[in-house]
């Protein structure tokens, strides 16, 4: 007797289907463009044997798949596109506004659906132009005009700032997209009906800031969390919200050398998403990635690469504590209100595909290695 195929095993049967479907359509346009049938910026992008699109909410690049059986976005080499982003990253799965003004409870029941998948892997092991190592550990993806060899100079030079240890406010971590959570637990599918954002503190990055900022205060590191929605229910926006946030602390607070925006990032598409995790003492931790911004010209932020020597410092001290803890830090054309101050960095702790008790042990790891990036500029 022939026997049925489960609904997951289906799903799992159509994606393959589908993934040799794309090798022979990708082979084909190999084939073309050969022959000269494609522009050079086609040839660019396109230049595998296989392409899968994955989005992430503030990187927006693209990574390929190299006919691996078990998928993993990074393992490869990152192809450089460039597409057009959206102003500060408001981009993500839900950029458009809540109708619902009440509160946003965190899901007591899922729907989840076979026919998606989680793929849990590690985004590390990146090579190409665009990617250099720093020093003592980690690696930079530069996506400027600025050279690698330039930014691995100013990676080794100090921070223009330094910490005082029990005294007045030092660090200030806020969220401009506060209501950012994550899976509830690990599972193989997840519920797309859920665009991963609840105003419940407990549940989404307040948690993990909350988390970053205790183990500061315990390092004697006086530090100030401020919990202010600034994404719901209006997303469009957030960034002009959070700044006037942060301006308004920093004057009633001038001590204040560094503003930490956490966030988490959105890796894939709508059947999968990522979860990127690495083992550190026999737990899995979400991956952390640094995004500091570069100016263009435009952005009036012309002490930008102040903040870019302070994350290759929190860099190289988290891969150096806790290895394969991070991504590459993402040094690119963005503003992300990082014009405040000399130590103003966005991080990303983990993304939607992560756990939140991944994420909290990310956020644990991460603020221990901060103490040690802080109290050596005492």
């Amino acid at each position: 007797m022939r026997k049925r195929l489960s609904r997951r095993a289906a799903a799992r049967l159509r994606r393959k289907i589908i993934a040799a479907v794309s090798i022979l359509i990708a082979a084909a346009a190999i084939c073309a463009s050969l022959n000269g049938n494609y522009s050079e910026k086609n040839n660019d992008i396109d230049n595998s044997e296989d392409r899968t699109d994955i989005l992430s909410n503030v990187c927006n690049e693209v990574y390929v798949d190299l006919q691996r059986e078990e998928w993993n976005p990074l393992s490869d080499q990152a192809i450089d596109a460039n597409a057009d982003k959206n102003s500060e990253g408001e981009s993500e799965e839900t950029s458009s506004d809540d109708t619902n003004k009440g509160d946003k409870p965190y899901p007591e029941k899922w729907n989840v659906n076979d026919d998606t998948e989680i793929i849990r892997t590690s985004l590390s092991g990146y090579s190409g132009d665009k990617f250099f190592s720093l020093d003592n550990g980690g690696q930079v993806s530069n996506s400027t005009s600025i050279s690698n060899s330039e930014l691995l100079q100013e990676s080794v030079l100090k921070p223009a700032f330094k910490i005082s240890v029990n005294e007045k406010p030092q660090v200030l971590i806020m969220h401009t997209h506060t209501t950012e959570t994550y899976e509830p637990y690990v599972r193989e599918s997840f519920d797309p009906s859920f665009n991963y954002r609840t105003t419940e503190s407990t549940k989404n990055v307040v948690a993990v800031g909350e988390i970053i900022a205790e183990k500061l205060r315990d390092a004697g590191i006086i530090t100030i969390h401020d919990e202010t929605i600034h994404d719901y229910p209006s997303y469009t926006g957030a960034y002009e919200r959070s700044a006037e946030t942060v301006k308004s602390i920093l004057e009633e607070n001038p001590s204040i050398k560094v503003v930490l925006d956490i966030h988490r990032d959105a890796i894939g598409t709508e059947s999968s998403i990522t979860q990127p995790i690495v083992e550190i003492d026999g737990k899995e931790s979400a991956q952390v990635m640094i995004i500091s911004g570069c100016d263009d010209g435009t952005m009036d932020m012309p002490n930008y690469m102040f903040n870019f020597r302070f994350a290759c410092r929190l860099q190289e001290q988290m891969e150096s504590m806790y290895p394969g803890l991070t991504r590459p830090l993402l040094f690119d054309y963005r503003r992300y209100n990082q014009d405040l101050t000399t130590g103003s960095l966005l991080i990303e702790v983990g993304s939607h595909g992560n756990t939140l008790e991944q994420a909290m042990y990310a956020g644990s790891l991460l603020g221990d290695a901060l103490a040690e990036v802080l109290l050596d500029l005492h």
